[in-house]
């Protein structure tokens, strides 16, 4: 049994899954960041609506980035705090690879996820329809011909909060755009659970978030 924390967009989200089942999920989708004052909230309410006990669990699993650097640091926070009381295993979970299952691609396509990384800028990381990774993560300044190796060839679906201003600039036909999504904890449960299964963990006093770009003070 997994508990698993998405915090690293604006979207604070908790799941709770079984042997790669999502039992239950809590998340605050909204335009703001609610992480401080919701996720231990939800971690609470999410235990305590599915009776199970905190010392039941047998894993927790994060969202490692990139995203928010504030979000990121609050989830990675209160993963390690509750692996250390616990004493439980930690498990990182790539933040773009989980927002790509979202994606149901045609055989052939791609799937692109686009995180907002301010003014034109987004994180992002290519995956094929079967989610193997076509190119790694990376911060990449938007154009009207970004991604065209892959839109020459196949359909590609970008999904993410980067997508609304890519749509803006890019009238490839192979392009397709799903707005208003966001990283959330259901997509984790698989992922956790391959991890788990295959004892892929991280070591809990040192992990940091994968923030891709120091952090910038506004």
């Amino acid at each position: 049994m997994i508990l698993c924390i998405e915090t690293a967009t604006t979207n604070c989200s908790v799941a709770l899954e079984n042997k790669g089942k999502l039992l239950a999920l809590k998340e605050d989708y909204s335009n703001n960041y609610s992480h401080a004052e919701r996720l231990h909230l939800f971690i609470e309410e999410i235990l305590r609506e599915n009776e199970v006990e905190a010392r039941d669990l047998d894993a927790i699993a994060v969202s490692k980035g990139p995203g928010s650097y504030t979000g990121l640091r609050i989830g990675v926070s209160a993963a390690k705090g509750l692996c250390f009381a616990l004493e439980l295993p930690l498990i990182s979970i790539p933040t773009l690879r989980s927002l790509a299952l979202q994606v149901k691609q045609e055989k052939d396509g791609f799937i692109i996820p686009l995180l907002d990384a301010r003014r034109m800028e987004v994180y992002t990381a290519g995956f094929t329809a079967d989610y193997r990774k076509v190119f790694d993560t990376r911060a990449q300044i938007l154009a009207p011909d970004s991604f065209s190796k892959y839109l020459e060839n196949a359909a590609v679906t970008f999904i993410g909060s980067g997508v609304e201003k890519f749509s803006k600039i890019c009238e490839h036909p192979n392009a397709t755009f799903i707005e208003g999504k966001l990283p959330s904890a259901s997509q984790m449960v698989s992922l956790a659970s391959e991890k788990f299964q295959k004892q892929k963990f991280e070591d809990v006093a040192y992990f940091e978030p994968y923030y891709l770009k120091d952090f910038m003070a506004g």
